[in-house]
């Protein structure tokens, strides 16, 4: 156990009634536990340091500006430390380095979730199972809450194919749009798309992929979403383009059959409870010698079944009703429920967290924009939050993003006859 070294003690200035006595020291109990990376908290004058202070992995710096961030840590958990950071309670230099610090110290983080962090979360948990469960009107409502905030938005934010998805940076000098067309070429490349297949894509998002299968290929594409604002803006951008057929529906409505499946991160959307019709489905629409490319960022299969028993930030506040699935769960979920063949795994997870600070940059850089269309500060700390966190979970390799090949019975890609 590492215990913190102070400097310059001072009295508190709080902006609350909190009697933050009681609700630092349990807060601090858990930060002693922390052996990896160097955490300075600041309040006031005070400076609290947490951590090998000597040679750090990581060196993060909280500044404590209100007291009821002590309150809302404690008694909310992790969730009770964004919604204050939301709030302005707390700021730091580097958010980033603040997650990759609890990231390498998982005990402390897990930790906070003790005690009525605990009861909070099976409340909200139950909360969550009741109301985000993503039944197709489900789905559709929790795909609103996120994707509908507005074309605009995301506009400033994304790069110009609008992809809403890890890319691939060839180099240190490729761009955030070479790096997405990367990756949607890979896609087209690993399925060897042909001029006569009929092709499915199940999330085609603002239309990217669609586009660039249109410079790359000349088969044609169904793309789907579930989203009114995604689907207007695709239909604008993909009118003319005679091998693009845009339609509006869940995927468990669909019908007919397709040479290949494409999937680019939907599959957190699809909710651990409905893994199996997700994957039937896809193979049910296959041609016996068809073949799916599902792109989906993963949880560490070690933290999978603590991960479906808890809530978190990104399922409450940024994406409600998703879940980010394990590999295993996703290679058990196609091995049990449909005659498919995990054919290949590539992951470049490492590749996600510059996607994220490219994205952040240019929230950043537009945020006066994004002001003027109407959100507030505390969504826009929201948001950077949510970039941060991400971003942290990529850097340190905790969440991946991997390109999962498919194939049915009968086709000969993954098996080194291609």
């Amino acid at each position: 156990m590492n215990t913190p070294a102070t400097e310059k003690i001072s009295s508190f200035p709080a902006k609350s009634t909190d009697k933050i006595g009681f609700f630092e020291k349990k807060l601090c109990q858990q930060l002693y536990k922390a052996e990896q990376g160097s955490l300075q908290l600041m309040i006031g004058e005070q400076k609290l340091c947490f951590g090998n202070q000597d040679d750090p992995a990581v060196s993060a710096e909280v500044n404590v500006m209100d007291s009821t961030f002590f309150r809302k840590a404690c008694l909310g958990g992790s969730l009770g430390v964004a919604d204050s950071y939301a709030d302005g309670d707390w700021n730091t230099p580097d958010l980033v380095a603040v997650f990759r610090f609890f990231l390498q110290n998982l005990e402390v983080m897990d930790g906070m979730e003790g005690g009525w962090a605990t009861v909070l979360n099976k409340l909200a948990r139950w909360s969550y199972q009741f109301t985000q469960k993503n039944t197709i009107q489900g789905s559709r409502k929790n795909i609103a809450l996120h994707y509908d905030l507005g074309n605009d938005f995301y506009e400033l934010i994304l790069d110009p194919t609008m992809t809403y998805s890890c890319g691939i940076f060839a180099s240190k000098d490729s761009t955030l749009e070479e790096a997405s067309l990367a990756k949607y070429d890979r896609i087209i490349e690993q399925l060897q798309i042909e001029p006569h297949h009929q092709v499915l894509e199940i999330g085609c998002g603002w239309g990217g992929f669609a586009e660039r299968f249109c410079q790359r290929t000349d088969a044609q594409l169904t793309a789907t979403t579930i989203s009114k604002s995604q689907f207007e803006y695709a239909q604008k951008r993909l009118q003319g383009q005679d091998q693009i057929h845009l339609i509006q529906d869940d995927y468990r409505k669909l019908s007919g059959s397709y040479d290949r499946v494409v999937s680019i991160e939907m599959i957190e959307a699809v909710g651990h409870e409905f893994l199996p019709t997700y994957f039937s489905k896809i193979a049910s629409l296959l041609a016996s010698d068809g073949a799916a490319l599902i792109q989906g960022i993963t949880m560490p299969d070690h933290r999978y079944e603590q991960y479906l028993k808890e809530v978190d930030y990104i399922r409450t506040r940024v994406f409600p009703g998703s879940c980010v699935p394990s590999a295993s769960a996703m290679i058990e979920a196609v091995v049990k429920n449909s005659d498919l063949r995990p054919a290949n795994l590539f992951d470049f997870g490492y590749h996600y967290a510059r996607t994220l600070r490219e994205w952040r940059l240019r929230f950043l850089k537009n945020e006066s924009k994004i002001k003027k269309l109407g959100y507030d500060d505390s969504f826009r700390r929201a948001w950077i939050y949510y970039l941060c966190y991400c971003e942290a979970g990529f850097e340190e390799g905790y969440t991946g993003d991997i390109h999962l090949l498919l194939a049915k019975p009968s086709c000969k890609l993954g098996r080194g006859m291609d």
